[in-house]
């Protein structure tokens, strides 16, 4: 069985000078991570599925601590590398499990059909048909943001601290490999989410960061933020 390492995960929504004043103290302390060479940033872009009951959604509302969401994802549209996701959080901390899958793989998960061609390494892919042939999962929303990440590894930690600006939904999700598509931003002008995710300790530098004022943790995933768009 494959063995996924869990991690702590916490979010804070920052206005724009709570931005300028979270990343002049990150910049002492940790460096870019190389992916985001050379704009500084990548942009990240996920499918995601619920089932007809929108369960996923449902337990991220009412605070549901053991949960899974899955989601289709690609960086800065590069079509080359495609992966299916399985998200888990359990008793308050997340793991990843993923596969990658073929471009025509992703079209038909696309367009809610269960592929014919599922190889003995794509296990999360397995998973997904499973329950989209038995909870009836499918496609329902696309989360499209730039990220701004930084990487803390000295000693045994190994912390992330990354920003994700511009985070759009896009309810038509049959434009999922579009290289340009059209949404609605969730969160008002200038604004961006924080997230921070570490093993077993936060050392007390990254700490710090959080002892801003007016900053409060959300409990809700971009996931959810863009999805509640399409069901109120």
């Amino acid at each position: 069985m494959e063995f996924i390492h869990y991690r702590h995960e916490f979010k804070y929504p920052l206005t724009h000078g709570q931005i300028l004043m979270e990343e002049a103290r990150i910049t002492p302390l940790m460096s870019k991570d190389a992916h985001a060479a050379p704009k500084g940033y990548y942009n990240i872009r996920s499918l995601y599925f619920d089932d007809y009951e929108n369960s996923c959604y449902m337990d991220n509302e009412n605070g549901v601590d053991n949960r899974e969401k899955y989601r289709i994802r690609i960086y800065d549209h590069n079509l080359d590398h495609i992966s299916l996701e399985l998200k888990q959080k359990i008793r308050g901390k997340t793991g990843k499990r993923s596969c990658a899958i073929s471009r025509s793989q992703c079209r038909m998960l696309m367009e809610g059909q269960i592929p014919p061609d599922i190889g003995p390494s794509q296990q999360v892919l397995g998973r997904l048909s499973y329950l989209m042939a038995v909870r009836l999962m499918r496609p329902v929303i696309i989360v499209d943001y730039d990220r701004v990440p930084y990487v803390y590894r000295p000693g045994d930690a190994n912390v992330r601290v990354t920003f994700d600006r511009n985070i759009t939904s896009v309810s038509n999700v049959y434009s999922f490999l579009d290289e340009h598509i059209q949404g609605r931003g969730v969160m008002p002008k200038g604004q961006a989410l924080m997230e921070i995710k570490f093993d077993d300790f936060l050392p007390d530098e990254i700490q710090s960061l959080l002892q801003l004022e007016g900053l409060s943790a959300s409990t809700f995933s971009k996931y959810y933020l863009c999805r509640k768009f399409t069901l109120n």
